[in-house]
């Protein structure tokens, strides 16, 4: 099958990567989200890759006081301006999940 063929290649694509990631790292659960995270911080991800991320870490415990205390510790390592920006592009992830959870709550009680 090529990539033209593939309904979502890109997704498939990182699935089998972070699958890959998952099987052959040998952290806690708890401990490989809070790497994610902070890789996240160091390389100014866009907001939908902590969207993409929120789901496992909120699943393996972390909250936002740990995410506040991660960004913390990487400051001095990736710098004032990349902390910020990962505060802020991880309140716009926030507020697009909770946005797509009142829409989703919203139309099952149209339908119910």
């Amino acid at each position: 099958m090529t990539m033209a063929e593939e309904e979502n290649p890109v997704s498939d694509a990182l699935l089998e990567i972070t699958s890959a990631s998952l099987e052959r790292c040998n952290l806690e659960p708890r401990e490989m989200m809070l790497a994610r995270i902070a890789a996240l911080a160091a390389v100014d991800a866009p907001p939908a890759s902590y969207l993409l991320n929120a789901g496992p870490a909120a699943d393996v415990g972390i909250t936002l006081e740990d995410v506040q205390g991660l960004l913390i510790a990487v400051a001095p390592i990736v710098g004032t301006p990349r902390v910020v920006a990962a505060a802020s592009n991880l309140t716009m992830a926030l507020g697009f999940a909770i946005g797509i959870e009142a829409a989703a709550a919203t139309e099952a009680e149209a339908e119910g």
